[in-house]
C-alpha cells in the first residue's frame, strides 16, 4: 500500500513540473497581446539591441530598471531602433518597461547582463 501511494505522489509530481515547464517566457505584454519590442542577445555582454516588431510610437517612454528597482536608462520618445552599451551597467539582471505617453505599462521584460 505504501509503493502505490508513493508512485501516485511521484506521478503528480511529475504532472505539475510539466505545467511549470510550459509557462510563458519572461516577457509579459500587459495587454496580453503580441510583444512590441525584441531584445537580443540574452545574455548581454557588451551591447543590447531592443527593436520595435510592432506598436511603435513616438510618445511612449522607455526605462531600465536594475534589480533593486533604480532606473539606470530611461528614454522619453524612443527610436525604432535602440542600441544601448553596457559599459555603465554592472553584471546582473536588469529589467526594461515600456510605457504609454499616460503611463500605462504596455511591456516588460529582464534580461541578463555578463562581464
Amino acid at each position: 500500500m505504501k509503493r502505490f501511494v508513493y508512485i501516485f505522489i511521484f506521478i503528480i509530481g511529475l504532472n505539475f513540473t510539466s505545467f511549470a515547464q510550459n509557462k510563458p517566457g519572461s516577457s509579459t505584454p500587459a495587454d496580453g497581446g503580441p510583444k512590441l519590442l525584441k531584445l537580443y542577445p540574452i545574455p548581454a555582454s557588451s551591447v543590447i539591441n531592443f527593436d520595435f516588431v510592432s506598436g511603435y510610437d513616438k510618445s511612449l517612454s522607455f526605462q531600465i530598471y536594475n534589480f533593486t528597482g533604480k532606473v539606470v536608462y530611461e528614454l522619453k520618445s524612443p527610436p525604432q531602433k535602440i542600441n544601448l552599451s553596457l559599459a555603465d551597467f554592472s553584471r546582473g539582471f536588469y529589467y526594461y518597461q515600456l510605457r504609454d505617453a499616460g503611463g500605462r505599462l504596455l511591456e516588460t521584460a529582464r534580461f541578463l547582463v555578463v562581464k
